[in-house]
């Protein structure tokens, strides 16, 4: 059955990352805490409570979508993950950063610019 565009445009299609409390979710948390390192699937089961048998589908899934890289019988968070997490974090510091700091708002009026005083 077809939907609406508005309708479309609302679908969550999931590039935001995994829900929490998913096995995704749960394996690229613990690969992101421990990015110095990589696991085997085993290891990663163990640590995660994730159950092995879903470990290898679940990892498989997300180096198709580039969050974890795999090498021989490793696997590891993607550096491209850790750039977003880097970019975010540096993103929310400043942004706090800035609201600490008083607005003065006759400094901003002093360097605006005047739309009636510009020439094409």
């Amino acid at each position: 059955m077809p939907i609406s565009a508005d309708r479309f445009e609302t679908i969550d299609d999931g590039n935001d990352g995994p829900s929490p409390g998913t096995n995704a979710y749960k394996i690229l948390s613990f690969l992101a805490q421990h990015a110095d390192q990589a696991f085997t699937q085993s290891e990663i089961a163990e640590r995660t409570a994730v159950k092995s048998g879903s470990v290898g589908p679940t990892l498989v899934r997300l180096r198709e979508r580039g969050r974890v890289e795999h090498r021989g019988t490793y696997w590891r968070v993607s550096d491209h993950v850790l750039s977003l997490d880097a970019a975010a974090n540096h993103a929310a510091a400043v942004a706090a950063s800035r609201e600490e700091e008083p607005f003065e708002y006759d400094d901003w009026q002093e360097h605006a610019v005047d739309p009636r005083k510009q020439r094409d």
